[in-house]
């Protein structure tokens, strides 16, 4: 009884995985076609021969399923950045540039949807719908970058400021975003060039050194004053 229950989660899952691939696939397919959302999800599934219950087993709307696709650009990202054996061996900051750049290859097989979703967007300071659960992901993946760089005095501590870390590369990551839409350069390399600049600079402020030195000098000024 239980080898049938666990047949059949299982064939459950597999079906749940390719379903949702197809929705996302024709999902995409519509919006660069049309420029635009369907008009209905019972229009939608009629045209992709899909019965409307089956959507809603996956998918509470258009808007749910536009979080998905974006969440699954840092999941795929994430999965082929961990298969790869060498990166555990990368500090911090190589581990921050390899995620970006393998993140950038992920989002070109997918640059024309992109360019459509942040069309409207000329700034990312008012997260869009679509990206939340994206950003939520990119926090905490580079959280955990950071953590480890912590731990072995790559990224300073910072009381108050080094919990922030995550959140302040999210502001890098919303610049980055506008600036690869707008690129074209052959080869994306201004954005290339882009992140490793911005990516050194980064951690030359929130590694130990310049910025350590200046705080360590304000806190005497201070201390010197108020006696």
């Amino acid at each position: 009884m239980e080898k049938t229950r666990t047949t059949k989660a299982s064939r459950t899952k597999g079906k749940t995985t390719k379903a949702e691939e197809t929705i996302k696939t024709a999902y995409i397919d519509f919006l660069l076609n049309h420029g635009k959302q369907p008009a209905s999800i019972y229009k939608f599934c009629l045209e992709l021969g899909l019965k409307e219950e089956e959507f809603y087993n996956h998918f509470g709307s258009f808007e749910a399923l536009e979080k998905y696709i974006w969440k699954g650009f840092i999941t795929q990202t994430i999965n082929s950045l961990t298969a790869d054996p060498d990166f555990e061996t990368f500090n911090a900051r190589e581990k921050l540039l390899a995620f970006y750049f393998t993140l950038l290859e992920t989002l070109k097989s997918s640059r024309s949807f992109i360019l459509l979703q942040l069309h409207h967007h000329k700034k990312l300071e008012i997260i869009p719908g679509f990206l939340k659960e994206f950003k939520a992901s990119f926090e905490e993946f580079v959280g955990s970058i950071l953590t480890d760089g912590k731990s072995k005095g790559e990224v300073a501590e910072r009381p108050y400021l080094d919990k922030r870390y995550p959140q302040l590369f999210w502001v890098h990551m919303s610049f980055l975003l506008l600036f690869w839409r707008d690129d074209d350069s052959a080869g994306f390399e201004k954005t290339d060039a882009f992140v490793e600049k911005s990516v050194n600079l980064a951690f030359d402020l929130i590694g130990k050194g310049a910025l350590d030195s200046a705080i360590d000098f304000a806190k005497f000024l201070y201390q010197t004053k108020m006696k």
